[in-house]
């Protein structure tokens, strides 16, 4: 018999809403951006301080961090004492990663669009709050496929999350060796499709009671 879902599950459905959210910004938001080109600008330039979309950016994108935040930790407050180790701390590590890329990117928007700016915000967004949240994501992919591969149950996960990670690396080479018309194309695999689309998959699998498992397996 089917148990019956709690709060906390049908909460998970934020981590859509979130992406939703996040996803019609990125695509609606360069309506109000006179002259911007998808396929070569950069979404960070879309929320830049001085950028003529911000307040159409911020409208759409409103649900995303809040949204975000409380599936995440609906998901962390779901597997506690469950799973393995390696998929708990990999979750943990998405988590913290959300926090602070969501807080960290923005208190320190770029001052300018379309150029990295050399203010006080922009070095602190490109230097302060960027490596940490690649760092955090690399590492909680790579931990959520090897606690995942290894336990039948959770294969699905990795795979998401060996999808998401390569999908993180086709974007990072591609803004670095595609021809500068096409850097927005590839930038979007790293922040909409990869990191977004795995929040929302954890959102889903938490709904679908998938996440749970067993309590206290280790490794």
């Amino acid at each position: 018999m089917e148990s019956k879902k709690t709060l906390i599950h049908w909460l998970g459905l934020l981590g859509v809403v979130s992406f939703g959210s996040y996803a019609a910004a990125v695509v609606f938001a360069p309506l109000a951006y006179p002259g911007y080109d998808w396929m070569s600008r950069a979404v960070s330039d879309l929320s830049a301080a001085n950028a003529p979309s911000l307040a159409l950016w911020h409208q759409l994108s409103g649900l995303y961090g809040i949204a975000g935040a409380v599936c995440m930790m609906m998901v962390c407050v779901a597997i506690r004492g469950k799973l393995n180790k390696l998929l708990r701390l990999g979750i943990y590590l998405f988590a913290v990663m959300f926090w602070v890329s969501s807080i960290g990117f923005g208190m320190f928007p770029l001052s300018e669009s379309g150029t990295g700016g050399t203010r006080f915000q922009d070095i602190v967004h490109a230097y302060v709050v960027t490596p940490p949240v690649v760092i955090l994501l690399i590492a909680s992919f790579v931990l959520i496929m090897i606690g995942g591969y290894c336990k039948k149950r959770f294969v699905s996960l990795a795979v998401c999350a060996t999808i998401a990670l390569v999908l993180m690396v086709i974007g990072a080479i591609g803004t670095g060796v595609a021809p500068s018309e096409y850097f927005g194309i590839f930038q979007r695999f790293s922040n909409l499709i990869s990191v977004n689309g795995f929040l929302a998959t954890l959102g889903i699998y938490l709904f679908l009671e998938k996440l749970e498992g067993d309590k206290n397996i280790t490794i």
